[in-house]
């Protein structure tokens, strides 16, 4: 097997096709040269090549390269991917054109068993300590919260204040009612450290650390200094567990139909994580069985596409990529090894789709762009013609056939029993 996907072709395009192209663009150039001397369309065919010699060379080759590039490929049967780099044009009059092309092909895959990997999976199992887990948390959203008479602050309370930086300090801008409870484990400790006993009305300033890893990146390893004016305590009150708060949730008769429906609610979302976990390892598993080349095209495109991810990422935390000074080829090159994976990942399952005949359904697509709609919060009609016009339905209908085969696999696989 080759150990590369580089390719190199040397092709030919004949004199009179190049002949009979430079007429037709001498007729374009014609129709619209002005020269001094000529009438509108009356310029000699010699002057024009003369005179719109570098034009006619640059639309000779934009017309015929290309064109000749897929015919010399798809003689050859070559699955060209990304777009070739052509040197060495040769072209003078009456003569052939001819070119070099050096492109990149899809890698030959010689496919091993991938029927009946052995993978561990975790048989999903829901307990009861899940469920009433479960339901804690949905009764701290239903929790009110109480406006407290004035007096000092006190631990479990919770301080509503106005906050602000003071000048100098980092730009949050001022954050006129923030909540904040006193000696909670998800409080910064400087928080409670200077809020307890402060009354409503009350005004203090002190520094904050926050830690390296904090989720908003313009605070993250900061010390900010503060001022804080309390404005009034609260205290939160939770519901009753009870047939009443399972009727407030929706059409449930009981507090035990409730967790029953938690349970089988819990149950489905731990399955669908068992198993993208085992799939996970069933792939990393057929990209370990398989040892072949990738086209270089794509590989960059997954970086790429993994860097852009992570900028995305940066700006939903409240960071401003733009802003900080990091080394994007060395966080685009970072990302390398799990690229390399995901594109053999791709290449594979493709490769495995078309040895099943594995296909995408018009219902399939369909339910696919309703989802994506949902999403949206757009028409179907509204997504299919974004799509269209993005040229992005093929990446759709490709994302569908690859999970089918990922899940054709999954089925055909040998699970073994994970504690």
């Amino acid at each position: 097997m080759s150990t590369s996907c580089k390719q190199t072709l040397e092709v030919t395009v004949p004199a009179e096709e190049v002949e009979q192209e430079t007429q037709r663009i001498l007729q374009e150039i014609g129709a619209r040269a002005v020269l001094p001397g000529f009438r509108p369309g009356k310029v000699p065919a010699s002057i024009l090549r003369t005179r719109f010699a570098a034009e006619i060379r640059e639309e000779l080759i934009r017309a015929l390269v290309p064109k000749y590039f897929q015919m010399e490929a798809e003689n050859r049967n070559l699955n060209v991917v990304g777009s070739p780099n052509i040197r060495d044009v040769q072209l003078a009059a009456g003569q052939p054109m001819t070119f070099r092309a050096e492109f990149e092909v899809a890698p030959e895959i010689e496919l091993k068993e991938y029927r009946g990997i052995t993978i561990p999976y975790r048989e999903p199992k829901v307990t009861s300590e899940e469920v009433e887990q479960r339901l804690e948390q949905i009764r701290e959203q239903k929790a009110e919260f109480v406006n407290l008479e004035p007096r000092p602050a006190a631990d479990g309370d919770y301080v509503v204040l106005s906050l602000e930086p003071l000048p100098g300090q980092v730009d949050l801008g001022k954050q006129e009612e923030l909540v904040v409870q006193i000696g909670d484990p998800d409080t910064l400790p400087e928080f409670s450290e200077n809020l307890r006993g402060a009354s409503p009305g009350e005004e203090r300033e002190f520094e904050v650390r926050y830690p390296d890893d904090y989720g908003n990146e313009r605070l993250a390893g900061r010390t900010v200094r503060f001022r804080a004016v309390v404005k009034g305590l609260r205290k939160k009150e939770l519901p009753e567990l009870n047939d009443a708060f399972a009727a407030d949730l929706g059409d449930y008769g009981s507090l035990e139909e409730l967790k029953e429906e938690l349970r089988k609610s819990m149950q489905l979302e731990q399955e669908y994580r068992a198993q993208q976990e085992a799939k996970n390892r069933l792939v990393d598993a057929l990209v370990e069985m398989h040892d072949f080349p990738i086209p270089e095209a794509l590989l960059e495109r997954q970086m790429e596409n993994q860097v852009r991810g992570y900028l995305e990422a940066m700006a939903a935390r409240g960071a401003d990529p733009r802003k900080l000074r990091l080394d994007w080829e060395a966080i685009k090159e970072a990302q390398r090894g799990q690229a390399i994976r995901d594109v053999k990942a791709t290449l594979l399952l493709d490769r495995i789709a078309e040895r099943e005949a594995i296909e995408v359904t018009s219902e399939e697509l369909e339910r696919e762009l309703l989802r994506l709609a949902r999403l949206e919060r757009q028409p179907v009609a509204a997504v299919r013609k974004r799509l269209q016009e993005e040229r992005a339905m093929g990446r759709v209908i490709s994302r569908i056939r690859l999970e089918k085969t990922l899940n054709f696999l999954f089925e055909q696989a040998r699970k073994v029993a994970q504690d």
